[in-house]
C-alpha cells in the first residue's frame, strides 16, 4: 500500500511538471502565446531612423493592433548586438556592406529585409572653409569602421583630392591611395565620434545621420556630397535588418509594409528636403 501511494504522487508530480513545461512553450511570461505577441521593439539612429519610426511608422502599425518600441542608439554597434542577442526584433539604422562587414568580424547571423532610404555622405567643413582652401597636411576626420572610411575616400576621389588604385573599390583604405598631393593626413575615428572633432580637422566625412545631428543641413552645408543616383544611393542604402530566420515573422512583414508606405515616404521628403532619400 505505502508503495502504491509513493507511485501515485510521483505520477502526479510528473503530471503537474509536463503540464507546467507544455505551458511554458506556448507562452510567454504574461500567458500570451508568441503568435499573439502585437509588440514590435527596434532598434535605430536616433536622426533620422528613430524620427520616421516615432513620427510616421508607428501609427501604422498601431492602427494593425501593433505597439511600437523604438530603443535608439548612438552608436553602430550595440543595434547589432542587441538584435542578434534577440533583444530587439528588428534595427534600422545601417547600409549592406557595413551590415555584411559586421557579419564577417564579429559572426553574427543578420540579414537585411528591405532598403529603405538613402543618406547622401558628405565632407564637411572644419577649421577649413573650402576645399580649395586646403593646405598641404590638412586634416581629413573619417569614420574608421571599414565600410564608412572606404565610401569617404571614394567621396575625396570625386572631390579631386586625391586618386585610389581601384576607383570603385567600396572596400578601399588609406593603403589604397596612389595619388595624393595635398598630402591629407587622416584622422581616422569611430563614426558617432567625427562630428564631435569637426572644430579641430580641416574637413570632416560624415554620414548623413551624424551630419544632421551634428546641426548641419546636409543640402546646404557640404563641401561635396555623393550623388543620389549614383553608385552610392544603390549600395549605401539604410535598410531593416532581423536576425536570420525571422525574415518572415508577422512583425517583420509589418515593419516592412509601414516602412515602404506612402505616408512614410510622404515624411521623409517634407522633413528632411534631399538630406534622406526614400528609395522605394
Amino acid at each position: 500500500m505505502r508503495n502504491k501511494k509513493i507511485l501515485g504522487a510521483l505520477l502526479a508530480i510528473t503530471a503537474v511538471a509536463s503540464f507546467g513545461l507544455s505551458g511554458c512553450g506556448n507562452a510567454n511570461a504574461s500567458g500570451a502565446s508568441k503568435e499573439d505577441d502585437k509588440t514590435i521593439t527596434i532598434a535605430a539612429s536616433p536622426t533620422p531612423h528613430a524620427e520616421i519610426l516615432n513620427n510616421a511608422v508607428k501609427s501604422i502599425v498601431e492602427k494593425d493592433g501593433y505597439t511600437l518600441i523604438v530603443k535608439e542608439f548612438t552608436d553602430y554597434v550595440q543595434p547589432n548586438t542587441a538584435t542578434e542577442e534577440g533583444e530587439v526584433d528588428a534595427n534600422y539604422f545601417q547600409h549592406k556592406p557595413y551590415l555584411d562587414n559586421f557579419n564577417k568580424e564579429k559572426g553574427t547571423h543578420l540579414v537585411s529585409v528591405e532598403g529603405i532610404h538613402f543618406e547622401p555622405f558628405g565632407l564637411y567643413p572644419g577649421k577649413t572653409k573650402s576645399l580649395k582652401d586646403l593646405q598641404d597636411g590638412a586634416t581629413v576626420a573619417v569614420p574608421n569602421d571599414a565600410t564608412n572610411e572606404a565610401r569617404a575616400l571614394l567621396l575625396l576621389q570625386d572631390a579631386g583630392l586625391i586618386e585610389l588604385k581601384d576607383p570603385k573599390d567600396i572596400n578601399a583604405t588609406p593603403k589604397d591611395i596612389t595619388s595624393n598631393p595635398k598630402n591629407l593626413q587622416f584622422k581616422e575615428l569611430e563614426a558617432a565620434v567625427v562630428p564631435t572633432v569637426i572644430k579641430d580637422v580641416d574637413i570632416a566625412a560624415l554620414n548623413g545621420n551624424y551630419a544632421i545631428q551634428a546641426g548641419f543641413d546636409p543640402t546646404k552645408d557640404t563641401l561635396a556630397t555623393e550623388k543620389a543616383g549614383g553608385l552610392a544611393a544603390k549600395t549605401y542604402q539604410n535598410i531593416l535588418v532581423v536576425k536570420e530566420g525571422n525574415e518572415n515573422t508577422a512583425k517583420t512583414k509589418e515593419l516592412k509594409k509601414a516602412l515602404k508606405s506612402d505616408e512614410v515616404r510622404d515624411y521623409i521628403n517634407k522633413n528632411y528636403k534631399g538630406a534622406v532619400v526614400p528609395v522605394f
